[in-house]
This record gives C-alpha cells, sequence and structure tokens, in this order.
C-alpha cells in the first residue's frame, strides 16, 4: 500500500511547492467555489511546503493564511455575482450539473435566512454550508460589502486553524516525504501512522459537522417570526415554489 500511496502523496506535494503561495489562492478560491477541492487537503500540506520547508518563519504561516482567506474571499466574491446575476430558476434548474444539487442549496438557503450575516461567517467552519453560502446570498441580495466582510473573517479563522494542524503534523509530513522508499523503518511507520490518524480525526469532525448541519431543524421562510429574518433579506424572500424558466 506505501509504494501505492507515497508517489502521489511526493507529487501532490511538488505540485504544491512548485506553485506557491498562488496556487493556494487559485486551490481556496476554486474551494469556495463550486468545485470539490477540500480545504483540508490544500492548507495542512501547504503547511508544511510554505513554512516548515522555507525555514519556519512566523511571517511564512501569516503569509499561508492569508493566501488562504483572500483565495475564498475570490471563490466566494465571484460565485456570489454569478448566483445574483443568473438567479435562483437557473439554479434550480441547472444548479445539478454544477455539483449544486436543489437539495443543497434549499440548505444553504435556510441557513443564510436564518442567521443573516454571522450565518455567512459561521458557515465557513461547516461542510456544505461553506462553498455554497455564497449561492443564497447573491440570489437575496444580501449587501456584498456585508458577505465579503464576514467570509473574510470567517474564512481568516477558517485557514488559522487548518494552518495550526498542518504545523502540527510537519514533522510527520517530513518524515513521509523524505523516506525515499523505505517504508519499512520505525520512524517512516510512525509518521505514517501518525499522519493517517490524524487525517481520520480531522475527517470524522467535518463529518460530524456535516451530520449536525442536516439534523438542524429548519422551518420554512414562511413559518418563521419576522425578527428571525435579517431586514436586508426580507424584501428578497425564498419562493415557496420552483419557478420555470
Amino acid at each position: 500500500m506505501h509504494e501505492l500511496i507515497h508517489p502521489v502523496i511526493t507529487w501532490y506535494f511538488d505540485v504544491l511547492g512548485q506553485f506557491g503561495l498562488l496556487g493556494v489562492v487559485v486551490l481556496m478560491a476554486m474551494e469556495s467555489s463550486i468545485f470539490p477541492v477540500p480545504s483540508e487537503l490544500v492548507i495542512p500540506p501547504a503547511a508544511y511546503t510554505e513554512i516548515h520547508a522555507k525555514g519556519g518563519a512566523p511571517h511564512l504561516a501569516v503569509l499561508l493564511i492569508l493566501a488562504g482567506t483572500i483565495g475564498c474571499c475570490i471563490g466566494s466574491g465571484l460565485t456570489y455575482w454569478v448566483a445574483r446575476v443568473v438567479g435562483r430558476p437557473f439554479i434550480i434548474k441547472y444548479g445539478k450539473y454544477f455539483l449544486v444539487p436543489e437539495a443543497k442549496l434549499k440548505l444553504a438557503e435556510q441557513w443564510v435566512v436564518r442567521y443573516g450575516a454571522m450565518g455567512i461567517f459561521v458557515s465557513r467552519l461547516l461542510p456544505v454550508i461553506r462553498h455554497l453560502n455564497a449561492i443564497p446570498a447573491g440570489i437575496m441580495d444580501l449587501r456584498f460589502r456585508t458577505f465579503l466582510i464576514m467570509t473574510f473573517f470567517g474564512s481568516l479563522l477558517w485557514c488559522t486553524t487548518l494552518t495550526v494542524f498542518g504545523l502540527l503534523m510537519v514533522n510527520e509530513m517530513a518524515v513521509v516525504i523524505n523516506s525515499k522508499g523505505d517504508f519499512e523503518s520505525a520512524a517512516y511507520q510512525q509518521a505514517f501512522s501518525n499522519l493517517t490518524w490524524a487525517t481520520v480525526v480531522m475527517v470524522a469532525v467535518v463529518l460530524g459537522l456535516y451530520v449536525l448541519t442536516l439534523r438542524m431543524k429548519r422551518k420554512p421562510v414562511s413559518e418563521m417570526p419576522d425578527n428571525a429574518i435579517p431586514r436586508d433579506l426580507v424584501a428578497s424572500q425564498l419562493p415557496d415554489t420552483n419557478p420555470e424558466m
């Protein structure tokens, strides 16, 4: 198994190292749009290539966090404006072809309607909602400045968390990357085991958040009290039926 996994790992780290922070910006922009690029597989490895491998200076961590945050803002901003221009009917009809099925869209819509601008901030820490929140925000004309500010600070917190996680695992990453095919050494086995279990825990936490998000009690917009709907969304409540193009 190690013979199969190791070349993939080294190739991925080489790609990250080759494109540097620009690659982080692009990948995180994709993650914050409709492309299935998990941020958990971008920032932690970049903590090795952009911080540990370059000497570990504190300012390198700051640059990585900012690169990830800027990428999130770019991807979310573009998605916001696309959604605002094409509108809900188009997304309902064609979203499934772009990895945005109606069920996910409605989940994101209910989240934005219930929690407004603060929901944009919190959603940056949640799977599924994280990369879709820009769509209902654009559809319902949430103020772009408010949306961008909340996205920036939520993404800053998330990228900081992932960077810290990556820094905690850089020694294990270094051992695995520099093993040069010596898969039987005790150091490699221990490092690989630590990385595996750390990844399992991180994935379990993300999946747990996903399940909690899906199980949240969500009332239809028409049943929600007026004070539960953000003032700047009242004029753009969600329609009850799916409009036809």
